[in-house]
Order: structure tokens, then sequence, then C-alpha cells
């Protein structure tokens, strides 16, 4: 009987324990063990891996972090000279032991920087009852000269002897000044004050240019011959070049070689003399250097190697010239602004060249000090006496003190801490004005043959080369290897892929080292002998397979789907090595019918470019080949992965097979064979042996593929052995890894992100 009532569905039967499903207790616990440590175990690797990028990532930077601040000027305490007069001249030992300063009363002072002692003074004979009103240290050398208030040049040599007492550890240094002075040696018949001098002893003799009060040069120079009987003959010639100067001479400034010879006027001109003939000073011109026009030039120096002019003025204005090819005039150069510092608030009084770079120092009548680096052109600290006008600026021979003279009879003391003078944006990134140098460039030239060299280390050139071996290494990659792929998951016989896929796997394993020496040395001297060839391959190879198909199509159908894919590579494959076989007979007759038989040649006159034996194409064809196996597989595996369903579904619509590789499959499988790309890209971003073995490993700025180039990578593995620890160029390198390492950390974000977007887009196929 109904009684209405709806009966409940009966309850889901609970789910068998463990124990009852036939697992023992133990068993679980043990599952449950291991699947929670392999967690951990998987976790702690991947926290362990981001730290290790991390550290990475902070160590690079805290090696780089000392470029990016300037010098540090710590004061001493100043010393107070014995005469209580000016100071003419200053400076200190090698060892930073014992410093000295010429007054103007005529004496040399001692004093010792470590104990604070109080200076020594020692009278000058030459200068009993005159006064110094100039003075000459050559940079680096111990001979000096002072010029007089009556016309007269001293000539003096100041050694530091230097004494060790005890042995071991407790062995103390002693450094004792020694003076050993020259008799006075008039310039001057009429007796006037010699405000400005330069003396310099070459293999022709001696010369010594002067500045009198009123406003002349003099010149003197001292030949000394030798005759082949042992007889010396000795010549003296005083000349006055006052007549080729624009107006009265106020500093001059003579190289170490004698070859040159730079005035300053009143009327705001530089002079250049020409002394390579010793005896007789040739002009070779005079130009306004001064602005505004007519500022009276105040002081000269040369920087170290005696290529730079460092020219201040008497508004304060401090700008550095040297001779750049000119073929315009007859001496074949000319002087050119180069840099421009800024102004210092009174007249430049003194101007002293570093002897370890191209720094100098610039002092001025209102007591300001300047350090300044010419490369960089960047003042690299400010520092300000007690307000006095300084007569004279020294710094120590490492450059790491600084002393200035002032018109109370003090002088000034700081410790310079100022390790890379010559490195800022500007000349890491941007053009610079090198010593001879035409114009401003873009030069990596970590090492010179002196040490009077310009460090160039812009970055430029070896971003450029970076980008120009990965751009080439990709162009000939990415094709060849998706399309490889492509036919590999979607058109070749399982059988064949499973020979093929591996044995391309196994490329990768082959040592880059290997790849470079086998370019290097036997594909570059190939491929420059048959450029022409390679050319008609990319017009021969794709007609060929087109021809081959061609064929195939034309055989019974029977055959055709009995042994379609057998025979598809059976045509394919003889056609590509005829193709070959045809483009390499025509390399010969190709070259000399379009490029007058020399490639090269017609590459350098028609089009300007230089062609290099390893050059980029090398690179792009060794890099390449090391890079496909990575990208073939990713791309392979991606194309393999994409649902069967899509695929069959399109060809169940009519699609031809072709129609569903390229408008269904690859689209699916976009976002893996982009992976395959950015993997690709890092991997010839950071190659290193390749590009090292298989170009000419220069520093150029061009995208031309027939020539060499010079990437980070490269770069930091050849001179990095090298570089001094803690050194500019060590640093530079350290820079160029962080450039690498952030390069490849965006790229990569920003691929992984595309690959997302990629991915959430045909995940609805």
């Amino acid at each position: 009987m109904d009684t209405g009532q709806v009966e409940a569905p009966d309850a889901p039967a609970p789910a068998p324990s463990w124990a009852e499903a036939g697992l023992p207790t133990a068993s679980l616990r043990r599952r449950k063990f291991l699947d929670r440590l392999a967690r951990w175990v998987v976790s702690l690797g991947g926290i362990a891996i981001i730290a290790s990028v991390c550290g990475i990532f902070v160590f690079i930077v805290w090696e780089v972090r000392p470029l990016l601040f300037g010098a540090d000027a710590e004061p001493r305490p100043a010393i107070p000279l014995v005469s209580s007069s000016r100071a003419i001249a200053a400076g200190v030992d090698e060892h930073e032991t014992v410093g000295f300063a010429i007054s103007a009363a005529g004496k040399l002072e001692y004093f010792a920087l470590e104990k604070h002692a109080a200076p020594t003074a020692v009278p000058l004979a030459g200068a009993a009852g005159r006064e110094i009103r100039s003075a000459h240290l050559p940079l680096g050398r111990a001979e000096m000269t002072l010029g007089t208030s009556d016309g007269f040049a001293i000539p003096l040599t100041l050694h530091f002897d230097v004494t060790f007492a005890g042995n071991g550890e407790k062995s103390t240094r002693t450094i004792t000044p020694r003076i050993k002075e020259e008799p006075p040696v008039a310039l001057d018949s009429t007796g006037q004050a010699i405000v400005s001098l330069s003396r310099q002893e070459g293999s022709q003799g001696t010369a010594v240019a002067a500045v009198t009060a009123d406003g002349r040069l003099l010149y003197f120079t001292v030949i000394e011959k030798k005759s082949m009987t042992g007889k010396v003959t000795r010549s003296e010639e005083r000349v006055d070049l006052s007549a080729r100067l624009p107006g009265p001479a106020s500093a001059l400034v003579m190289d170490h070689q004698l070859e040159n010879l730079y005035v300053g006027t009143k009327s705001g001109h530089v002079v250049h003399f020409d002394l390579r003939t010793l005896a007789e000073p040739a002009f070779v011109e005079s130009q306004p250097a001064t602005i505004p026009a007519g500022t009276p030039v105040t002081a000269l120096g040369l920087l170290i190697g005696d290529q730079s002019l460092v020219i201040g003025d008497a508004r304060g204005g401090v700008r550095v010239w040297f001779q750049v090819e000119n073929t315009a005039t007859e001496f074949g150069r000319s002087l050119r602004p180069t840099h421009e510092f800024s102004s210092q608030p009174g007249s430049i009084t003194s101007i002293a060249p570093s002897g370890r770079d191209k720094g100098f120092v610039t002092a001025d009548d209102k007591g300001g000090v300047f350090l300044r680096h010419a490369t960089s052109e960047q003042t690299l600290a400010t520092l300000q006496g007690p307000g006095s006008s300084i007569t004279c600026v020294s710094l120590s021979p490492r450059a790491t003190g600084l002393f200035a003279a002032h018109e109370n009879g003090t002088m000034s003391r700081w410790a310079i801490d100022n390790p890379h003078p010559e490195i800022n944006f500007r000349t890491l990134f941007g053009p610079v004005w090198y010593e001879s140098y035409a114009a401003p460039d873009y030069v990596w030239q970590s090492t010179g043959g002196t040490d009077d060299y310009e460090p160039k280390l812009s970055m430029l050139p070896l971003v450029i080369g970076t980008l120009k071996g990965t751009f080439y290494a990709l162009v000939i990659a990415i094709p060849l290897a998706i399309l490889g792929a492509l036919y590999t998951s979607l058109f070749m016989h399982p059988m064949l892929k499973s020979y093929v896929k591996p044995t391309v796997e196994v490329m990768a394993a082959l040592p880059s080292v290997v790849l470079g020496f086998l370019a290097g040395l036997w594909l570059a001297p190939v491929m420059e002998r048959i450029i022409p060839a390679i050319g008609l391959m990319f017009l021969f190879l794709p007609a060929s397979c087109l021809a081959a198909m061609f064929l195939f199509r034309l055989l019974p159908e029977g055959i055709r789907h009995r042994h379609g894919e057998k025979l598809e590579l059976l045509c394919i494959i003889p056609a590509l090595l005829f193709a070959g076989w045809v483009c390499l007979k025509l390399n010969a007759p190709v070259e000399n019918l379009l490029f007058g038989g020399d490639f090269r040649q017609w590459v350098y006159t028609t089009l300007g470019l230089r062609f290099d034996q390893r050059n980029a194409l090398v690179v792009g064809f060794a890099m390449g080949f090391a890079v496909i196996p990575i990208i073939f597989t990713i791309s392979e595996d991606a194309l393999s992965n994409v649902p069967r369903h899509l695929s069959s579904g399109s060809l169940a619509l009519g699609a031809t097979r072709w129609q569903t590789a390229v408008r269904v499959v690859l689209p699916a499988a976009g976002p893996g064979i982009f992976s395959a790309i950015m993997i690709g890209f890092g991997r010839v971003v950071g190659e290193t042996m390749i590009v090292l073995m298989a170009t000419g490993n220069t520093a150029v700025r061009d995208f031309n593929p027939f020539t060499g180039f010079r990437a980070l990578s490269a770069c930091i593995a050849t001179e990095i052995a090298e570089a001094p620890h803690g050194g500019t160029l060590y640093r530079t390198l350290f820079l160029g890894a962080l450039l690498l390492f952030a390069a490849t950390f965006i790229v990569n974000t920003a691929a992984e992100l595309v690959r997302q977007r990629m991915r959430r887009r045909y995940a609805q196929l």
C-alpha cells in the first residue's frame, strides 16, 4: 500500500581504510615520510637556487659598487713654513714620509709627515741675495729649476736616500733628503724676474724656456757634441721668441721629449713651438684658448704622457687641449680643445698633474683646490684651504696625498682616496675624446704599451658585440631548429624520429671549445673562400627541395602511399647534396662574374665594408650549431604535446597536414616554442669559447657580418685573470657581468610574462 512517503536514498558507503585496502600501516607511514621528505628536498633545492642567484647578484653588485663613488679627501694638519714666506714649489718623497717646500726666501724646507715635526730650513747657495719667483719640477724626476727675481735660473737635484735599521719586521726606514746645486745660469741680461720657466734634458742637449716679468719669452739651449777623438764641443744659444707671440707671455710648459713648447699669453692665446730642431724652435700655430676671448692665460700644465695640455685662465676656467691630426696644416697636427671643466671662483695660479693617471689638481687665488680627471671630464673633489691665495699645489707620487701652499706661509694637506677616477657613466657608455683621436669615440682598450696610456673602457662596443653575435647566431638557429622540430613532430615517420631526435640531442653535448676550435681553424678559412657559394645555397637549397617534391608527386600513387615518407627522404637528401655541390662549383664563376674575382676586395671597394677571416658569419654558424639542439628539442616536445584532438579535428574538417601544422598545432605550441627561443637566447648571450676562438676578438661597433666583434662574456674570460684585484679593470669587468646578468634576467622575465599570456590565449583551443 502506497503511503505517499518517499524513501531517502542510501548514504554512500564510507571509503575503506588503508588497512582494509590491504596496505600495511608501516608502509603508509613510510610513504607519507617519503612524500614529506621529497617535498622538503624539492623546496630546499628551490630555495637554495634562488639564494645562490641572489648571492651571485649581491656579490657582483658589491664588486661594482666602488665605481659609483668619487674621490674622498681627508684633511690633515696644516704645516707652517719656517721662513713664513710663500712657497714656490712643494712635493713629497715616494713613500710620503718627508715633504719639502721651496720658499720665496730661497730656502729648501723639509718636514716629516708622519712625526709632525717642525720643518728644517736649508738655505740655497745660489739663491743668496735673490728672491725665488718661479720653479719647475718635472713629473717623476729629481731635477728641478728655480727662477729668480734678477733673471737667473738655478738648476738643482733633490734626492731622498733610504736606509734601513734593524732586521725583519722590526726594521725601521729612514729617509734623508740630499740636495745638489748647480751654478746659476743667466737667462735675461736685463735682469727681469723669471715668472715662469721650464727646463728639460734630452739626447740633443738641454733647453730652458722662460717668461720674464715684462712678458718676454726667452729660449736658452746647451748642446754638447762629442767627436770621434773624444773631444767635447759645447755650444750655447739664446733666442728671444717674443716677436712670434700675439701678446705678452704669461705661462709656459715644455714636454719631456723636447718636442713641443706651449706658451700662454695675456691676450688669451696658446702658442705652439716645434722643438725637434733643438737650437731653432719653429713656430707652429697660435690659437685663442680662453672664454671669453681675451681672458689671460695664467697657468699651463702637461699631464702624464705629455699629450694633454691643461690651460687655466684668469676667470677660473680650466680646459684640456691636445694635438689632433689636421692635414690642412704644414705640421700635420693642430691643437684642439677636447675637455672643459667647471670654473673656479678665482684666477688659476697652479696646475699639478698626477704621476699615476690623467688626473690633475688646479688651485686659484681664492684658496680653492679642485681635483679633476681629464678622461672622465669630471671634478672629483672640491677642497677649500684657509682662504688665502694658493701659490702652488702638488700631488704625491702615488696620488694619495695633496699639498697646497698658501700666500701666508702655511701648507694645507689632504689624504686622497681616489681609486677609480677614470670611471663614470660617460666614459662607460658615452663618446670620449681620447688623446690623439680625431674625434670622440667609443673604445675598449684596457691595456697599453706604457704607464702613460689612457684607459679606454667603453662598454658600448662590448654590448654591441654581444648583440651582434646573438643576432647572427639566432638568425641561423631559429628557422632551422623550429622548422626541423615541426617536420620531425608532425611529418616524419616514427621510426625515423626515434633516430633523428636523439641524434640532435646528442649534438648539445659537444663542448663549445671544440666547436670554437673547429670554427676558428677550419670553418673560417673555408667560408672565406666560398662566400658566393654560401649565398647561392640560400637560393638553391630551398629550390632543390621544391623540385624534389615535385618529382616525388609524379611517382605512381600506389608507390607514394606505400613508401611515402621513406621516398621523401630519398628524394630530398640527394637533391640537397646535388644543389650544394652545384653551388660550390659555381663559386669561382660567380665570384669572377659579379665580384671581379675577389669578393673581399669588392666588399671593401664597393660597400666600404672590411672583411675579416674570423667574422660574425663564422660565429653565427658555429653558435647556431651549438644552440640548435636546445631550441629543437624543446620545440619538438611542445609540438608533440599539443592535444591530438586538435590536429585530428582539423584533418577531419578537410584541412591538409600543412594547414593543420601551421594554423592549429604551431599556435597551440607557441608558448613552448617561445620558451625554447628564450633559452637559446640565454645560451648564445653567455657563450664564451666559440666567440673567443672564432672571432678576431676586436671591440668594433658595427653589425657588418664580415667583421669580428668582442662580446662581454669573452672579454671577461680573457681579461679577468690578468686584471689586478680591486683595480678599475677588475671592477669594470664585473660591471660587464652585471650587465649580462641584468639583461638575461630582464629578457627572461619579459619572456615568461609573454609565455603566460600566450598560454592563456591558446588554452581555449
